[in-house]
């Protein structure tokens, strides 16, 4: 038994959550915030059996999409900081972390 932490951004969170449920995924869905941007996530919580694991990461890729966001370059200005252009950077998709499971209890 495998336990699958799947962060997603929030702008993918409704479609992933709606396609996992509706193949039969069972699912816990937790607000999170990303310590780099602090742009708001969704973090899965998915218990599923060994041979579910490829099925369950196809449907997270399928419904996390990559995108391109401009982000402030900041310099610091003394006790200020100032913003003085931007970087292109990518977000988005999804980052899983696939754990092993030694047991399960269903109480």
């Amino acid at each position: 038994m495998k336990l699958l932490l799947a962060i997603v951004n929030n702008d993918d969170a409704h479609f992933v959550n709606t396609c996992l449920t509706s193949e039969g995924f069972h699912v816990t869905k937790i607000s999170s915030t990303g310590g780099f941007l602090m742009n708001g996530n969704s973090t899965f919580i998915i218990g599923i059996e060994d041979d579910q694991v490829d099925a369950a990461l196809e449907v997270i890729k399928r419904n996390s999409q990559k995108r391109q966001m401009n982000m402030p370059t900041l310099e610091h200005g003394g006790s200020a900081r100032i913003a003085n252009g931007t970087n292109v950077i990518n977000v988005g998709g999804a980052t899983v972390f696939i754990l092993g499971v030694e047991k399960y209890i269903h109480l």
